[in-house]
């Protein structure tokens, strides 16, 4: 069996409570931003770099981001791998730009998310996160 892949993820929710998707350039599916833990990094430390990369989002202070832990699902672009992912949470109201390998962002709905493919990670773990956070806001 191989080793899973093991990621950071960011949950960004704005004013509204609506949480950050993005789909990577030749996908399908929506997912929270974040990639790759590189050796020697933290995953903090992905994450920041993986936000400014894909997102042009600074991660904040670290007061201001909560660890949700980690989540294993099947990973979206690659069939018969699971995903580790550490999750992260902040909120975050200023605009988010598209760059790097992420093609197109949406703002979903927690409680709605409309007709969005979704990634495994995020219909099953993300977005029951998100809505507690929302509560919680």
């Amino acid at each position: 069996m191989e080793e899973p892949i093991v990621i950071a993820a960011a949950i960004l929710l704005d004013r509204d409570g609506r949480m950050l998707t993005v789909r990577k350039r030749g996908t399908v599916e929506f997912m929270q931003p974040g990639g790759k833990i590189d050796p020697g990094e933290t995953p903090v430390q992905a994450l920041a770099r993986e936000l400014i990369e894909e997102i042009g989002v600074t991660l904040p202070d670290l007061s201001q981001v909560s660890d949700h832990g980690v989540f294993r699902a099947p990973a979206a672009h690659q069939p018969g791998r699971t995903v580790e992912a550490h999750v992260f949470a902040f909120g975050h109201d200023r605009p988010v730009g598209v760059s790097g390998e992420i093609e197109e962002l949406a703002w979903v709905d927690p409680h709605a998310p409309a007709d969005l493919p979704l990634a495994a990670l995020t219909r099953d773990f993300m977005l029951p996160l998100a809505r507690s956070l929302r509560r919680e806001r």
